[in-house]
């Protein structure tokens, strides 16, 4: 459970791990930056990464392929297939590439102009977790800070 004191925190469970962030913005518009291909081409990808986009459709069986480009060079192709969109409120999306797993991202209205991002990671085991949870975790919460970046330019 997310502490009351501070609700922008990651919680890890025993096969997933959930990240909240909240942000001075719409939840509609925190939505259009998740679903916009051009936005979202932006701001995705832990510090230092960046990303070209082959493929976003966001509908239901629509795909998502990209490849990120790391800082040193290496280059890491993914592909998703968006199983659910709720429009201003859900996105849920396989990764088909390995690390497996399914992302539910819910977008939260928390009035007076601001919003917040609640963002679930579960893999098909808690093993396949550990295996990436020491570099995934911190790198969720650097696509969070580059998506507060992103929102505040």
């Amino acid at each position: 459970m997310m502490s009351a004191h501070n609700p922008d925190a990651t919680v890890v469970g025993a096969d997933f791990f959930e990240s909240t962030r909240a942000y001075p913005v719409s939840r509609a518009r925190l939505f259009r930056a998740w679903t916009s291909s051009d936005e979202l081409a932006r701001w995705w990808g832990p510090a230092g990464f960046t990303c070209t986009f082959h493929e976003h459709d966001v509908k239901p069986g629509g795909a998502w392929r990209f490849t990120m480009h790391g800082p040193n060079g290496a280059s890491f192709e993914n592909h998703s297939v968006y199983r659910e969109i709720v429009d201003g409120q859900r996105l849920v999306f396989d990764h088909l590439s390995n690390p497996q797993f399914v992302a539910s991202v819910t977008f939260l209205d928390e009035g007076a102009g601001s919003s917040r991002v609640r963002w679930r990671m579960t893999f098909p085991s808690g093993a396949e977790l550990d295996k990436i949870k020491t570099f995934a975790i911190p790198g969720n919460e650097q696509n969070l800070d580059k998506l507060a970046a992103h929102l505040a330019g």
